[in-house]
């Protein structure tokens, strides 16, 4: 069996913790403190590793908060195989309160230089084959042109491998011309992407998922966050209605159904037992503190909740 990539070219140290009440303007003491390995990419191997299988993390990493996620990602046994670079690698704090959720404060990430994207395309190329799959998630780096996932995606299809695709605004417009075989927006990249505001039915989401099997892609996953997610082929279109969860923290949820779906169809599961999978990863991500993934057995919990129309 082949091998997973994933790679997360703006990681991040994620810091999540509560307070008891949020004070714009004022004193805001946190409590209960959890650092996280982060960024899409990684949430996704971190998911993939969860359910017990595995992949390769990649991207780049720097200074000391870069070394701090690479210990944190041996310490979860995934390979970590990334370019080292002269930035510390950014420090992303989410605060969760009652009143508001979870409110984020996301640093942009430093910029990329050519010699280090260069290595990285260096890597990429020598995982790329066949039976490789890439998942390119998240955003990019400062000063990144927004068609870097597009040139990357070309460069690993060139050499027969299959691409998740799971980022957004103008780096997701672009990369879709390079014709990814699996993408998971959410409803409001979704509707970014056409123009158009506001919510519709799952229906006319289904309808603007056909544009991109037009295209070429073989599967839309749109995450739909409560309301649960939508997944369609050339030939199929699901829906899997919202799990009734306490939800916790919605962090990650979208990456951990993306880690589901990699696994999945790389097990060679149907498109139901992946949507499947992957609606009851992202209700056990929602459940779980952080970005730290839920358990096999949580997922496995939750499988039994799931209905696919």
């Amino acid at each position: 069996m082949g091998k997973i990539v994933t790679v997360t070219l703006n990681p991040a140290l994620d810091k999540t913790t509560q307070v008891r009440k949020l004070v714009p303007g004022g004193l805001n003491r946190l409590e209960n403190i959890v650092l996280d390995a982060g960024g899409k990419g990684i949430n996704v191997s971190k998911m993939i590793a969860a359910l017990g299988g595995n992949s390769i993390a990649s991207g780049f990493l720097g200074g000391g908060s870069g070394e701090e996620i690479a210990r944190m990602l041996h310490g979860l046994r995934i390979q970590a195989d990334f370019v080292k670079t002269g930035h510390p690698t950014r420090t992303n704090l989410k605060v969760h309160s009652v009143e508001y959720g979870i409110t984020e404060f996301n640093e942009p990430g430093d910029p990329v230089s050519d010699d280090d994207m260069d290595a990285l395309k260096k890597k990429l190329t020598g995982h790329a084959a066949p039976d490789t799959t890439f998942v390119f998630a998240g955003s990019l780096p400062r000063d990144t042109a927004p068609n870097t996932y597009a040139d990357l995606i070309h460069m690993v299809k060139a050499k027969g491998a299959t691409v998740f695709l799971d980022t957004d605004g103008a780096a997701f417009r672009a990369a879709i011309e390079a014709k990814p075989d699996y993408i998971k927006p959410n409803t409001f990249e979704l509707m970014q992407y056409f123009g158009k505001r506001g919510a519709i039915e799952v229906e006319g989401y289904a309808a603007l998922c056909q544009h991109f099997i037009e295209k070429g892609i073989k599967m839309v996953a749109v995450s739909m966050g409560a309301a649960g997610a939508l997944f369609v082929t050339a030939t199929k279109t699901l829906f899997t209605p919202g799990l009734v969860i306490q939800a916790r923290s919605t962090v990650g949820a979208g990456d951990s159904m993306v880690g589901a779906l990699v696994y999945a169809f790389h097990k060679g599961m149907a498109l139901h037992e992946a949507a499947a999978l992957g609606i009851a990863a992202s209700a056990g991500a929602a459940v779980t503190e952080g970005t730290t993934p839920p358990s096999r057995e949580v997922v496995d919990e939750l499988l039994k909740q799931v209905k696919v129309q």
